[in-house]
């Protein structure tokens, strides 16, 4: 649909450029301008009022609008006389003067839309951005991090029990060292004879010098012959 619109726009278009066009080549060969210069005539006026109408969209402003209407008034009145509201033939004296100042004219118009300033517009700043130099960063040390605040462990305000008052030297049970059975049942034969000789059980000294083993071991034979 759009595309179909955009065809029909353009054909107007065509046909309204053509007839306009042959409209000012009709009143500039009326007002005596011949040959070439007749045609070159409406491309003059058409030239001045896109150039006004460019500028329009860009910058609205007195100038634009100004060349935009005197473009559009030659146009629009040369298709207006050529319908029958002038002799063609016998031409009035205005008109010849009108045809014959209008290349200064249009060329004015021309010049001044094609040097007017250009309006302000609001760009992006693009430049890049200050790279940090060695003496900057010299100069402007990085901040340190604060230390975050060590955690208080909370207070106990229970009061303190009284407790009884240890042993400094407690004392720990020696470790059972294994004991083979043979050596227990050699033990308490030589037990039993101590006993039957002097009539007292025998002590882990005297049975470590009898059966010839470590104090510890006979420790141990003893606490299994008790």
């Amino acid at each position: 649909m759009r595309r179909a619109l955009y065809h029909l726009v353009l054909v107007q278009a065509v046909i309204s450029g053509a007839l306009s066009f042959a409209h000012l080549h009709d009143l500039a060969q009326a007002a005596g301008q011949t040959g070439w210069k007749a045609w070159a005539y409406p491309v003059s006026v058409d030239l001045l009022m896109v150039a006004a109408w460019r500028r329009l969209r860009a910058h609205r402003s007195w100038l634009a609008w100004c060349w935009f209407l005197i473009a559009l008034v030659a146009s629009l009145g040369a298709n207006v006389a050529t319908a029958g509201f002038l002799d063609m033939d016998h031409p009035p004296a205005l008109l010849r003067l009108g045809v014959a100042g209008w290349p200064a004219l249009a060329f004015l118009g021309g010049t001044l839309l094609a040097h007017a300033p250009e309006p302000p517009t609001a760009l992006a700043d693009t430049s890049p951005e200050p790279v940090p130099s060695a003496l900057d960063s010299e100069r402007t040390p990085e901040p340190t991090p604060e230390p975050e605040p060590a955690a208080i462990p909370p207070v106990d305000d229970t009061p303190a029990l009284p407790t009884a008052e240890a042993d400094p030297t407690p004392t720990t049970p020696a470790p059972a060292m294994p004991v083979p059975p043979a050596l227990v049942a050699h033990a308490r034969k030589v037990a039993d004879e101590h006993h039957a000789r002097t009539g007292s059980p025998i002590d882990p000294e005297a049975l470590r010098a009898r059966l010839g083993v470590p104090a510890p071991m006979a420790a141990a034979i003893a606490a299994q012959l008790a």
